[in-house]
């Protein structure tokens, strides 16, 4: 199996719901769950990686804060080297609705000061060498954002093929944060993006043909997936072949991270040398667990592997 690694964006969730219909201002209401649980695009495919025992490492920095300790100690020794910033941990609090979507409030905190530096200090680039780096975030991790082509140049030169998942920008698809991120894929070997992003960055409303729009500004053989929730997912293959997966019916608990849980087991899949049809229905069958479990689970850990040394 070849080596992976995700770098990016690790923050608290705190995840509240179902709300409806959204309280009036001054008043209260009474929720059924509350979980709180380690989140961030890049928190969230680790947790799926670390439960279903596939080895990894995972780059990102913390705020020197209780929060900050909370999240290191969930991911054991892969967090010893991340480095504490004076920033309070990011914090984002989630109210869930009735038909699973979800609105977030967040803070700042830690996440635009993470940097190529704080990547260098956990990954090592002859021990992934060959292997998959699942790179997100892009847009709340502004310090490592100004110097993605410095990275890009890092893992060319180690044979590491980069899984970019660009994130929606918090002040939406301008056409600055579209030409960063159509800059970000034509350096990326692999793309994992939402049936939204993916027509908005093409300018196509058919998501099969805005992957394909996508694809031809990218390197050659590369992967472009898009994830389409509960139509599960669609990819476009090295050979330039496309391939689904459908997604089982499930009852939706809380659809957060379910993007990101999906790049794991997708990654996952694909590290393992898998068809590109079973690499999506990995992905979609994880991501529809976690989503309908809670507390959330992400399936049978698959047999133990030997560390990466």
């Amino acid at each position: 199996m070849r080596p992976l690694a995700v770098i990016g964006n690790v923050n608290v969730d705190l995840i509240l719901g179902p709300a409806a219909p959204w309280p009036k201002a001054g008043t209260e209401i009474i929720v059924d769950h509350d979980e709180l649980r380690v989140g961030g695009s890049a928190g969230n495919s680790a947790l799926a990686w670390q439960a279903l025992g596939i080895e990894f490492e995972i780059a990102a920095n913390i705020g020197s804060d209780q929060f900050g300790r909370w999240l290191a100690e969930a991911f054991g020794r892969r967090s010893e080297k991340w480095p504490a910033r004076p920033e309070k941990t990011t914090l984002s609090v989630g109210i869930t609705h009735p038909d699973g979507e979800r609105t977030f409030f967040t803070t700042t905190g830690h996440l635009p000061r993470f940097s190529l530096a704080d990547v260098f200090a956990v990954i090592d680039g002859e021990r992934l060498r060959g292997g998959y780096a699942l790179l997100c975030g892009g847009f709340l991790t502004n310090d490592l954002a100004s110097e993605y082509d410095a990275f890009f140049d890092w893992a060319d030169s180690h044979d590491i093929t980069v899984a970019l998942d660009t994130g929606w920008p918090l002040d939406g698809w301008t056409e600055k944060n579209c030409a960063a991120a159509r800059a970000w894929l034509s350096r990326s070997g692999i793309a994992l993006l939402n049936e939204v992003e993916t027509t908005t960055l093409a300018g196509i409303a058919d998501p099969l043909e805005a992957a394909r729009e996508i694809r031809s500004h990218m390197p050659e053989g590369v992967i472009v997936v898009v994830k389409r929730g509960p139509d599960g997912a669609i990819a476009i293959g090295p050979d330039g072949l496309p391939a689904s997966a459908t997604a089982p019916v499930v009852k939706v608990v809380d659809t957060i991270g379910a993007g990101d849980v999906f790049n794991a087991g997708f990654l996952a899949a694909l590290a393992d040398g898998k068809p590109l049809a079973s690499c999506l229905a990995a992905g979609t069958q994880v991501a529809s667990r976690a989503i309908s479990t809670l507390p959330r689970s992400y399936g049978e850990p698959s047999a133990p592997q030997e560390p990466m040394s």
